[in-house]
């Protein structure tokens, strides 16, 4: 399912000090993201947090992959 991450994720200085995480929760892109690491499936996750679904965690998926291509310019 193509998820395009700027639709479900924000960053504002005023909610965790600037943190990315999910529109309209408190729930960070790392937690998601940490869970995922920990064998955690998105099943798991949602039942976990009602208010997320699984175009979230794809969401937040494509924002890893987007940061991991970061280029530093030199």
């Amino acid at each position: 399912m193509p998820v395009n991450w700027r639709d479900h994720i924000v960053s504002t200085p005023d909610v965790l000090h600037g943190k990315p995480r999910i529109k309209g929760t408190r729930i960070p892109v790392s937690l998601i993201l940490g869970y995922l690491a920990s064998g955690m499936s998105a099943e798991e996750i949602t039942d976990e947090f009602p208010d997320l679904t699984k175009e979230h965690i794809a969401a937040c998926l494509d924002y890893a992959r987007d940061l991991s291509d970061f280029e530093a310019a030199m």
